[in-house]
């Protein structure tokens, strides 16, 4: 490894390995799979001639999946998007780096994400999912409700399972995509699944701690590691409770862990390994 990426620390003996890896890359890792699958069906539903690139798609939740789907879906040339959110402020997220695209590092190519973005719009007006071309629910467990959703026409319904494993029985009760699915008035249904390490539920949020954690544990477990920490908060009372996404936006730039060791390492290798235990796919279940 190379030398600038541990310090001494409290003697000589001892150092202190930094990851290089920030919180942020670790959301647009697991989004990319998320967005990826998504973006994977619209395309073929486009070339099944079910829906098009001019076809209206409206994302139901900006938090963390809808805002990777909708950008996704715009960098491949979907041009008419739709956000709709009951939390206004998010609307921030579209002009972030959250969700981006992960991409060659082109600067042509970075630098179109803003012009790309344009053509997604924000709305907190809930009446805009009755009648799109295709709905796509990310809004999880207290989410939309039947009722809602028995109000949706649409040639296209995606919703994403909010549990991963089931191995939670209270979570599993709890979940009613299923029955909301059930109530939307479409030809074509189905499920976005995202699972790999063993999560009660499969939010970016959930699935990025468990990285995190998992890491620490497999880093603590090898010889000469005194301890290890991570830059870690509450970040959901930073975004809906403190509504300060600058700030969010600032602590997500920090990397993710720190190990005191005597032998320096790697750690991002360990990161990674568990980032790529993470897999999304699309189900149908009707």
């Amino acid at each position: 490894m190379d030398n600038n990426d541990y310090d001494t620390g409290i003697s000589s003996e001892v150092f202190t390995v930094k990851s290089n890896i920030r919180l942020i890359d670790i959301f647009n890792r697991i989004l990319e799979k998320k967005a990826k699958s998504v973006l994977g069906l619209f395309n073929k539903l486009n070339y099944d001639g079910i829906i098009n690139k001019e076809s209206s798609i409206v994302i139901i939740g900006t938090y963390f999946t809808g805002i990777a789907i909708a950008k996704h879906l715009s960098f491949n040339d979907f041009n008419d998007i739709t956000i709709v959110d009951i939390y206004p402020h998010l609307e921030g997220l579209i002009d972030s780096k959250l969700g981006n695209p992960i991409i060659a590092d082109d600067i042509n190519k970075r630098n179109s994400f803003i012009e790309n973005f344009r053509n997604i719009k924000f709305s907190s007006d809930l009446d805009l999912i009755r009648n799109a071309d295709a709905v796509i629910d990310t809004t999880g467990l207290g989410g939309i409700n039947e009722s809602q959703s028995e109000a949706i026409f649409t040639k296209v319904f995606l919703i994403e399972d909010p549990i991963a494993e089931e191995n939670d029985s209270l979570l599993k009760d709890k979940n009613n995509i299923y029955n909301r699915a059930n109530m939307v008035n479409s030809y074509n249904k189905y499920v976005l699944k995202t699972k790999g390490l063993n999560t009660k539920t499969s939010g970016t949020m959930t699935l990025a701690i468990d990285v995190l954690r998992q890491s620490m544990n497999s880093i603590l477990a090898k010889d000469g590691v005194l301890y290890c920490a991570s830059e870690m908060t509450f970040y959901e009372e930073i975004m809906f409770k403190e509504k300060d996404l600058e700030k969010f936006f600032r602590l997500i730039e920090l990397p993710v862990l720190k190990v005191s060791t005597i032998l320096p390492f790697d750690c991002d290798c360990i990161i990674n390994d568990f980032i790529d235990e993470i897999h999304s796919e699309i189900l149908i279940r009707w």
